[in-house]
């Protein structure tokens, strides 16, 4: 199955949370509180439309890994993986290499 975001949304793949910490401690269900807040974007839509009808171009591209605001969007699971769909506004940047 695909799934194509309009406008300015984005489908990012979670990433997933650390299960252990460094020294090898599995950590239960009832500390891993956080939801994520990096992932990967897979797919992006058009973007967005201003006041005047001109399109203003999507500043991120799939395969950049991207930081976004916590408990946003609404979630998707697609072949047993956890997506997010969110705005562009709520990304708060892209890692570089």
């Amino acid at each position: 199955m695909k799934f194509q975001p309009l406008g300015d949304h984005i489908l990012v793949e979670v990433a997933v949370k650390e299960e252990k910490t460094a020294s090898g401690i599995f950590l239960p269900d009832t500390v891993k509180k956080d939801k994520p807040q990096t992932g990967k974007v897979v797919a992006v839509g058009k973007g967005k439309v201003d006041e005047n009808g001109k399109l203003i171009p999507m500043e991120v591209k799939p395969g950049d890994e991207v930081m976004f605001a916590k408990y946003i969007g609404a979630e998707l699971k697609m072949d047993g993986v956890d997506y997010l769909i969110i705005s562009e506004r709520d990304v708060y940047g892209v890692f570089q290499d």
